[in-house]
């Protein structure tokens, strides 16, 4: 799965978007959040508060009254003039309702239509008197209503009186929209306030960033040089610890990429101006017989030019074009096999004894490319052919060794100095031998070995044949390559 693909998956399947408006989002609707729940409890505590306060009002009005309610001549009686009634409404900055019952539940003063205490109300555990607050519709208002027990006696008689005073809910109500108003502002000031600290603080934050991306964007497309890490925080370090390996690699591939064309246009500038001198030769040339050696040197040069061609175009789709993963299960016996029997008439030509040994195809089964397999195989027996002299022999093995397949080349050429062995990788290095052997080679073969079996997680080995002389190649393919040739196989 690539990058995208994954972070698409993350996102559920939409690009990620800015990391600062996503930064914003993720710490302001959150506070948003938790300010409202905040400013609801706070309201909820402030109109507790004032309730709290408005009925220790209407207790202290109810209390007053209360003071005012007397026996006379054996029966209840309640002394409030206007006045009084008066100061009570300016006290609670509301109309004020009351009613005092008498002993026996009949109407001594007041509203005789104030409604009754419900059965249901308890006896507040704020103050030391018997009182109960409730709220009730009267005269199509909502009223709060402290209700009251207060004894009453003399020397006849002796009981209890219940005075009611009632207020509307005009002042409360007005308080509670102050209340409201008050600490919504106070808590939209906050948010805006603790927003504007956020941003700043996201923008001053991010700012490392922005200064990476403006140094990214200026640069010259030829400078690949390393971005100091210290000028990021220390969890975009490895962002910028990988960037830099990416640099340094894509450094390596120009690198190789320059040596690569410097290499390929220094050996095809010689077969080049060779055929520029045979073709201006055959110019000038009126003798047929002499013109026709020229034509075949042109052809022979040809065939040369194009062989090493074909090795540079060969090296570059494989160091540059195919670093893809092996995907396919691929028998190294069967390759061996057709790569046998194409190079069976230049061995034949030659009178070299072509052989193979192969185990079957299910034990030398790999993982890989067979296109590039097969060139490999292809490099390795040619090789081995052309460096063989006449009357030699040439031995191909495939062989399962332990968990792993191993492709072994044998000849009995001259074989490979041991201070070339380091050496004969290297594009377009030839040993001595073989310059001896076959001046018109290229030098790519083992390059080109090299890379495919480095593409295949494979490793070589130089060494002596088996008769103490010659050129033996090994090529190893280690054991997960067969688990995961099995899997493939018993999938198919």
């Amino acid at each position: 799965m690539t990058l995208r693909a994954s972070l698409l998956q993350i996102t559920a399947g939409r690009p990620l978007g800015s990391l600062r408006g996503q930064l914003l989002r993720w710490l302001i609707l959150p506070l948003v959040l938790l300010v409202a729940l905040n400013a609801v409890s706070l309201y909820r505590d402030a109109l507790e508060a004032a309730d709290v306060a408005y009925d220790r009002s209407l207790l202290s009005s109810t209390r007053a009254l209360a003071e005012r309610v007397s026996v006379q001549d054996g029966k209840v009686v309640a002394n409030v003039p206007y006045v009084a009634l008066d100061s009570f409404e300016t006290d609670t900055l509301g109309r004020i309702y009351y009613k005092v019952t008498g002993l026996q539940g009949e109407t001594v003063s007041g509203y005789d239509d104030l409604p009754p205490v419900p059965k249901n109300v308890p006896r507040t555990d704020l103050y030391p008197a018997l009182v109960r607050f409730y709220h009730a519709t009267y005269n199509g208002e909502r009223v709060r209503i402290a209700a009251l027990l207060q004894p009453v006696y003399d020397d006849s008689m002796r009981g209890i009186a219940l005075i009611q005073v009632g207020e509307t809910l005009d002042a409360r109500q007005a308080l509670s929209r102050d209340i409201l108003f008050s600490t919504l502002l106070r808590q939209a000031l906050l948010v805006l306030a603790v927003a504007a600290m956020v941003w700043f603080a996201v923008r001053l934050v991010l700012r490392p960033l922005m200064l990476l991306k403006n140094e990214v964007e200026t640069r010259a497309l030829s400078d690949l040089s390393n971005i100091d890490p210290a000028l990021v925080h220390k969890e975009v370090r490895p962002l910028v610890a990988a960037m830099n390996g990416a640099m340094a690699r894509t450094q390596d591939l120009i690198a190789s990429q320059r040596r690569f064309i410097a290499d390929a246009s220094h050996q095809l500038r010689t077969p080049l101006a060779v055929l520029k001198t045979q073709a201006e030769l055959a110019l000038r040339e009126n003798d047929p017989a002499a013109m026709r050696a020229i034509v075949s040197s042109i052809a022979g040069t040809t065939d040369g030019a194009i062989h090493l061609a074909n090795r540079l175009l060969t090296l570059a789709r494989i160091e540059h074009g195919s670093g893809s993963t092996p995907n396919a299960p691929v028998s190294l016996a069967e390759v061996a096999r057709q790569v046998g029997l194409e190079l069976a008439l230049p061995a034949v030509q030659k009178g070299i004894d072509l052989a193979l040994e192969a185990d079957a195809d299910d034990l030398t089964t790999v993982p890989g490319q067979g296109l590039l397999l097969h060139e490999m195989v292809s490099n390795l027996v040619d090789n081995a052919i052309r460096y063989t002299p006449v009357g030699g022999s040439v031995l191909l093995q495939v062989r399962r060794e332990g968990n792993g397949v191993t492709l072994a080349v044998s000849d009995s050429g001259p074989g490979i100095a041991a201070g070339d062995v380091d050496k004969v990788f290297m594009p377009f290095y030839r040993a001595q031998a073989t310059l001896e052997a076959n001046p018109g080679g290229t030098g790519l073969g083992l390059a080109i070995v090299r890379d495919i079996a480095n593409l295949h997680g494979a490793g070589i080995t130089l060494g002596q044949s088996d008769n103490g002389h010659g050129l033996s190649v090994r090529v190893i393919f280690p054991a997960p390559a067969i688990v995961e040739a099995s899997s493939a196989l018993k999938a198919n």
